[in-house]
This record gives structure tokens, C-alpha cells and sequence, in this order.
């Protein structure tokens, strides 16, 4: 994975058709998504259970892009493992789900995984702010997380000073809840590159009628890019 600062879209599995994944990925991919976002839900960091390795080791043929994992478990480290065998990209874990996340941090990275952590929106930026140099990727969640289609949590603040805090290094802020074309202009200006979006891209389309998928991820690709030009 090369770096860049670009507006990305990372369309969450969640919001796909269960009954259909493979088909659903290869759509978003060929409709322009850049990454594949895939929700690990455990049912007790979390109040809702979906996708373990062994499910993601099957979505891993089909995405050509980046796999990108967001783990809402607790404990983390013991699936570390798992989850590189299973072929994830990026492994993001929760600052709140443990209290050794620099260790957590080196383990993905040692794991051969691009190592992320994610901030529910009651954890502050400076919570962090010792752990970016073991870092590729902060996720905001702009909601509480847990469950798709909920309503965005202001977090540009939150965003601002990660921008700031992280200056030169390579690291990507991550928007996880609430995305749409009216809240990506918000978080892309505060410094944003990295947007998660379920509903917004997976709404009104299907495997049979893909280009609903294009035009979602068009509209909230341009709306971010609108607030950084």
C-alpha cells in the first residue's frame, strides 16, 4: 500500500446483502470504491455480532483493493493473528477495547498488517497522540458504534487536531459513521481522507443494478473532494 492524501472511499459490508457478499464487493470495487471496509462486531464490545475470520478469509478473494478491518471486539490481541491469516490490509482495533494498545499496535504491525486505532466519539484526539509512531490509521467514529445507519456525531474538532498532531507523518484519519454527501464536505475540510460510508453507498442499488453503487460513491467522493479543493 502506497500513501497518499487523497479522498477515499470505503464502502462498509454492512450494509451489503448478506446473502450475496462476493458479488457485492466486486461491485462496489468496479464502481469505484477504493477500499473495502468490513465491520468485526463480537456482540460484548459491541451491542450486535457479525463477521469472524473465517468470514473475512472468504471475502479476501474477491477484494482487489485494500481490506480494510475494523475490529469492535474485546480482547483484541488473541484474534491478531487470525485476522493477518484471514488477509487483512489494515487492522484497526479500539483505544477503549484494552489497556496495552501500544502493544497491541506493534503486534499487528508485527503481524505483517498495516496497524490502525479507532476513538469512539466520547475518547479524545490526545488519547493517541503517544501511540502515532506505531500508527498507519486513525479512525473517528462518528457514531456510537455497533450498528449501521445511524445519525452523524459532529467529530470536526476531534479531526482538526488529530490533522494537526499527526503533521508529516503517514497516517490516514478515517471517518467511520454517518457518512453521506452532506457530512463528507465537514470532515474532508478538517483533514479527513479515509471515508466509511454503509448506507450511503449501498442504498437504493444492488449486484443486479450496480450503477446505483457508482453514482453513491461519486456523490460523496465529489462532495469531499469540493472541501479540499
Amino acid at each position: 500500500m502506497s500513501f497518499d492524501r487523497s479522498i477515499k472511499i470505503a464502502p462498509s459490508i454492512l450494509s451489503a446483502d448478506f446473502a450475496n457478499f462476493g458479488a457485492e464487493i466486486q461491485a462496489i470495487e468496479a464502481q469505484g470504491a477504493d477500499w473495502v471496509h468490513i465491520d468485526v462486531m463480537d456482540g460484548h464490545f459491541v451491542p450486535n455480532l457479525t463477521f469472524g475470520p473465517p468470514a473475512v478469509k472468504a471475502f479476501r478473494p474477491h477484494v482487489k483493493t485494500v481490506m480494510d478491518v475494523h475490529l469492535m471486539i474485546t480482547p483484541v490481541d488473541p484474534y491478531i493473528q487470525a485476522y493477518a491469516d484471514a488477509g487483512a490490509d489494515i487492522l484497526t482495533a479500539h483505544i477503549e477495547a484494552g489497556a496495552h494498545t501500544h502493544r497491541t499496535l506493534q503486534a499487528i504491525r508485527a503481524a505483517g498488517m498495516k496497524a490502525g486505532v479507532a476513538l469512539n466519539p466520547g475518547t479524545p484526539a490526545d488519547a493517541v497522540e503517544h501511540l502515532l509512531d506505531l500508527t498507519d490509521l486513525v479512525c473517528v467514529m462518528t457514531v456510537n458504534p455497533g450498528f449501521g445507519g445511524q445519525k452523524f456525531i459532529d467529530m470536526t474538532n476531534k479531526i482538526r487536531k488529530l490533522r494537526s498532531m499527526i503533521g508529516d507523518r503517514p497516517i490516514h484519519i478515517e471517518i467511520d459513521g454517518g457518512v453521506d454527501p452532506k457530512t463528507a464536505p465537514l470532515v474532508a475540510a478538517a483533514g479527513a481522507d479515509v471515508l466509511v460510508a454503509g448506507s450511503a453507498v449501498f442504498k437504493g442499488g444492488s449486484v443486479d443494478n450496480p450503477d446505483v453503487y457508482g453514482a453513491n460513491i461519486k456523490a460523496v467522493r465529489s462532495a469531499a473532494e469540493s472541501a479540499t479543493s
